[in-house]
């Protein structure tokens, strides 16, 4: 009897193609150039959520808030894979900047509607992929993939609210494009200065309908889904900058002429961070593979990524802190930058132990009874 061949499944690629890394390069470079840090603790009790300028080139001359957007819609047709390299930069340099929210979220959100040309979504679309507005879906920041969430009311902690152009709202009759200008957007002091928080009240306030509530929430779904696999990449990226940061002051500070890098105790919790490190990379590269190739099993690998990267974030910016020694606690240096959008990481878009719980019910492990 012959035995029926079973389907291959797509091969995983963790590799940076020689693209992805060119990007990496023209980010990093422009990072460097308009946010370094400090520039950016200059910049971070000011008025102004954002760095001049800095959204106009990232977006608008990189093209990076247009990866996403398919060619045709006016955006460079791209993947999650180069989606995640740019957040990785982003991570790096904890740069204050809407993309994770407006490029990513807001973007896959209006993709997952099914965008006709010239119709209002298109149109939308095509202004986010050319950076000349930015948008964000008007939920908390901590609101979890799988969640259906209705907009009812104020919506505390909506991040990069205050600066967006227009609001995409889930209410009970579909989802919504709400010009900001038309909504209270009230701003709240986040733990993580360099992604603001606001409430926002778009009550009375009509809109335009994008779509009826079944379609809506799948759309909302599919954003929060791909905002939670992108995520690990922003801390992946704080990570990697965390260990290399802390790697260099060591290897820089002498005690009892040594450098204190040489101690054992030290070059053990380094080399810990980075095997944890190694495996972040693994599940955040895993993650963006599967969102870009619509794998069956990308909402296990997502979860796989954010419980994981999560936790290695907040262990090695809390690291940086504490190996950087009284330096790490002063206001001056960047690390309590890191810190502070580590450890607010670790609850957006849903808690890692909510994504292990997801973990759980996916491969049909019960929980502990």
């Amino acid at each position: 009897m012959t035995e029926t061949p079973k389907p291959v499944a797509a091969q995983l690629d963790l590799l940076y193609s020689e693209a992805e890394e060119d990007l990496r390069a023209a980010v990093r470079s422009l990072l460097a150039d308009r946010a370094d840090p400090q520039t950016l603790l200059a910049r971070i009790e000011g008025e102004a959520p954002y760095l001049p300028g800095l959204w106009d080139a990232l977006a608008g001359g990189i093209g990076a808030a247009g990866l996403l957007v398919p060619e045709k819609l006016g955006g460079q047709g791209a993947s999650h894979r180069e989606a995640a390299v740019v957040l990785e930069e982003l991570g790096r340099a904890v740069t204050p900047a809407p993309y994770l929210t407006s490029a990513v979220v807001a973007t896959e959100t209006l993709l997952a509607l099914g965008a006709d040309e010239g119709g209002p979504v298109a149109e939308l679309l095509g202004a986010l992929a050319a950076g000349e507005k930015t948008a964000v879906l008007a939920v908390p920041l901590s609101t979890a993939p799988g969640a259906d969430p209705v907009t009812d009311g104020p919506v505390p902690a909506v991040a990069d609210a205050a600066a967006a152009d227009v609001l995409l709202v889930p209410r009970a009759d579909g989802l919504y494009a709400v010009p900001a200008a038309e909504a209270r957007i009230t701003p709240q002091v986040p733990l993580d200065l360099t992604r603001p928080l606001a409430v926002v009240d778009t009550t009375g306030v009509a809109g335009t309908r994008l779509a009826g509530p079944e379609t809506g929430g799948a759309a909302v779904r599919r954003g929060l889904l791909a905002g939670a696999g992108l995520l690990a990449s922003e801390q992946l990226g704080l990570a990697a900058w965390c260990l290399e940061e802390t790697v260099r002051h060591t290897k820089e500070r002498h005690q009892f002429n040594r450098p204190i890098g040489s101690f054992q105790a030290l070059k053990h919790r380094m080399a810990q961070l980075w095997l944890e490190l190694v495996g972040a990379r693994a599940v955040a590269r895993a993650a963006a593979d599967a969102l870009a190739t619509g794998a069956p099993d990308t909402e296990l690998t997502v979860a796989v990524a954010q419980a994981y990267c999560a936790k290695v974030a907040v262990h090695a910016a809390e690291e940086c802190v504490q190996l950087h020694g009284g330096i790490g606690m002063t206001w001056e240096h960047p690390a309590h930058l890191a810190l502070k959008r580590a450890k607010s990481a670790q609850t957006a878009l849903g808690s890692a132990g909510r994504h292990r719980d997801v973990i759980a019910a996916l491969v049909d492990l019960p929980a502990p009874g």
